[in-house]
């Protein structure tokens, strides 16, 4: 019997199980059933309970916890905003961490606060930043900025954010050379009523997300770098819901920020992993 629970941050679904007593680890040796297919067959929206990625919670020397984390297509990711800040909620309210806690990432350890359903998580220092970036689609000439957040994200600003083809597009800026061989993903933003509005193209999950926590950092970023906006940035994601993002010029202190939904705890059944 695997325990789970479902919590959701802006839209981005994440199923969370706590592995520090090495359950699930013994449970997938027993059923010799390697890790990133019981991700697929967990995040599966049809035979699975259905989410956008999986978080594991493990022990740690040197944190509160240390964190595996998976896209919905069973690879894993270095870094996911609002999975941390799913993980860290997740991790304050069983008794896991304190309120201010840290836990180690494949993009190192940051830090997390939780304030009800409202969690602010520190992310590690964003680097690798290009602007007036440009790239070859279909013979056409787009224009965007690269920063990495943990995970690589190209962004671009558009004219009429609601008429983008995201899952198209978004595609093949995912796949394209210049982003080779890891790939990255793709947000298109636009500022309109003081508030930049993104949507994001997820590699891993390969589809639009309703919220992406490193892309809305991304994009905050790489606005503020290029129209000289001032921290912070407002960020509206697809699923409607804000997200706040402050960072310093120097970019050594970056946080992301927002809201948080715990939806179920429930338990795997035998059967689902065979």
């Amino acid at each position: 019997m695997i325990n789970f629970s479902k919590l959701e941050g802006t839209g981005n679904d994440f199923v969370i199980i706590d592995n520090r007593k090495g359950t699930l680890t013994e449970c997938l040796k027993e059923k010799n059933l390697k890790k990133r297919v019981f991700v697929r067959k967990i995040c599966d929206r049809k035979r699975g309970v259905g989410a956008d990625g999986l978080i594991i919670i493990n022990n740690s020397d040197t944190a509160d916890f240390e964190w595996e984390f998976f896209n919905a297509d069973g690879s894993t990711a270095t870094m996911c905003g609002n999975g941390a800040r799913c993980a860290a909620r997740f991790a304050f309210e069983k008794g896991i961490a304190p309120r201010q806690m840290k836990f180690v990432t494949g993009a190192g350890i940051i830090g997390a606060e939780v304030n009800g359903r409202n969690v602010r998580v520190q992310m590690t220092k964003p680097h690798n930043l290009k602007l007036h970036l440009k790239i070859n689609i279909d013979g056409k000439e787009i224009e965007g900025a690269f920063l990495n957040t943990g995970v690589p994200h190209f962004v671009t600003f558009v004219k009429d954010i609601e008429n983008i083809d995201v899952e198209t597009l978004g595609r093949k800026i995912r796949f394209h050379e210049m982003f080779k061989p890891e790939g990255t993903n793709a947000n298109f933003a636009q500022f309109k009523e003081g508030k930049l509005f993104v949507r994001t193209y997820e590699r891993g999950v390969e589809g639009e997300t309703l919220a992406c926590g490193t892309g809305s950092v991304a994009s905050a970023i790489c606005f503020s770098r290029l129209f000289s906006s001032a921290s912070p940035v407002t960020v509206i994601t697809r699923s409607g819901e804000p997200l706040t993002i402050y960072f310093d010029s120097e970019l050594k202190k970056v946080f992301l920020e927002g809201k948080t939904t715990w939806i179920c705890d429930g338990s795997l059944k035998e059967e689902t992993l065979e």
